[in-house]
């Protein structure tokens, strides 16, 4: 490779490009720019799925995929189908005052299937059709 084709590589892997995608704009083997860069310690900086920011990463510790907890909390709340959820951790439950069955994940100790069932139990709401209430006849 020439002078020209090295700063190149150089400049394309330091902004993200892959070595495929630099070894068809150069018009080399992929193998050859990817033995260059292992060679000169040019890496990819990881950047935040959320934000775009460049992370630093901390050697001998885990490989970070956010900026900060911000960020890591809004991309998992707009990528919920992403959640690896265990089968075993759903439990089945019938609610203490709408007496409707309903699921929940993680927490086998529920009792009602919403907030508003709990201010409505806890509070003497009486406005669900069939509920019983202690001290209704």
């Amino acid at each position: 490779m020439t002078i020209e084709e090295r700063e190149e590589v150089t400049t394309m892997r330091r902004n993200g490009s892959s070595y495929r995608k630099i070894a068809e704009s150069l018009g080399v083997s992929m193998e050859t720019v990817k033995s260059y860069c292992r060679r000169n310690k040019i890496t990819i900086s990881p950047l935040c799925k959320e934000c775009g920011v460049a992370i630093v990463q901390t050697p001998g510790k885990r490989k970070r995929l956010f900026c900060s907890d911000q960020c890591r909390t809004k991309w998992w709340n707009a990528h919920p189908e992403l959640v690896k959820k265990k089968p075993y951790s759903f439990y089945d439950f019938t609610c203490a005052y709408c007496h409707k069955t309903f699921t929940a994940y993680g927490n086998d100790h529920r009792k009602y299937c919403s907030h508003e069932c709990y201010i409505n139990d806890r509070f003497g709401k009486s406005d669900v059709v069939g509920s019983k209430k202690e001290g209704d006849t």
